[in-house]
């Protein structure tokens, strides 16, 4: 899944995708180095943002989307929002899959990936964006955020989401320590467990910089580690930055697996 951040503050890349243009020729690169999803998102979530007014996000996330599902029809592309609304506009843009960091906590958001029939990404995240560093406490990180997913597994379907539409994704860095982040990469294999795919997102996270003690820009090859050992225990997508480099190391890693 290669990312395409329609945001100013994105804590990574923020900014460089100022145009419609900018979008859609970075997603061309990504499809050429081998992206099978396009993820599209128009709201900073890094520790401590604020979030985005409504009409902000689809005025930044639906352009892009036209354009995509225009230009490159083959490839899926994924609204990654907390919100109803803008998944909806975003569905009815063309997007297949709603990315949704909140697992569904806007209560109008099961209805709308129902109705639409799409795909829809559960992922785990204590609190808020806002506050979710402040002070990151669990039981046991990987049966808590296990259960989690599992009962937002139940919930979607209950409302009416088909089970083989769902994914699952532990929320690496969305209120853990690097404890947590490590334990839950450790432990990966427990949320195949719940019978959906598997999503991670280690992308030039935090946890990262703080192991090697580098910047934002200096973390691919920490990414291609935990994107190799992701990749090792049966993850089924691993969402990117830099897709053509992990791209060839997970390559590398189904060979071996394969061999």
């Amino acid at each position: 899944m290669g990312i395409l951040n329609a945001t100013p503050d994105s804590f990574s890349d923020g900014g460089q995708l100022a145009t419609v243009d900018a979008a859609l020729e970075r997603a061309v690169h990504m499809v050429g180095d081998g992206a099978d999803i396009l993820d599209v998102g128009g709201e900073s979530t890094r520790p401590g943002s604020e979030p985005v007014d409504v009409a902000d996000e689809i005025d930044r996330v639906i352009p892009v989307i036209e354009r995509l599902v225009a230009a490159i029809p083959d490839v899926p592309v994924s609204v990654d929002t907390r919100k109803a609304a803008v998944a909806a506009e975003a569905l009815r843009a063309g997007a297949s899959i709603v990315n949704d960091i909140s697992a569904g906590r806007d209560p109008e958001m099961f209805d709308v990936v129902s109705q639409q029939g799409a795909g829809m990404v559960l992922m785990h995240m204590l609190g808020d964006p806002k506050t979710m560093q402040e002070d990151p406490v669990y039981d046991d990180v990987v049966d808590d955020v296990r259960a989690y997913l599992d009962g937002r597994v139940e919930a979607a379907v209950a409302a009416g989401v088909k089970r083989e539409s769902l994914c699952v994704d532990p929320g690496i860095g969305f209120g853990k320590t690097l404890e947590h982040n490590l334990r839950l990469m450790k432990e990966v294999a427990e949320f195949l467990a719940l019978g959906r795919p598997v999503l991670v997102g280690p992308s030039r996270k935090r946890f990262i910089g703080t192991l090697l003690d580098v910047e934002v820009e200096e973390r691919m090859e920490g990414t291609a580690g935990a994107v190799a050992w992701l990749g090792a225990q049966g993850v089924h997508v691993v969402r990117v930055h830099d897709v053509k480099e992990m791209v060839r190391v997970v390559r590398v890693v189904d060979a071996i697996e394969k061999a």
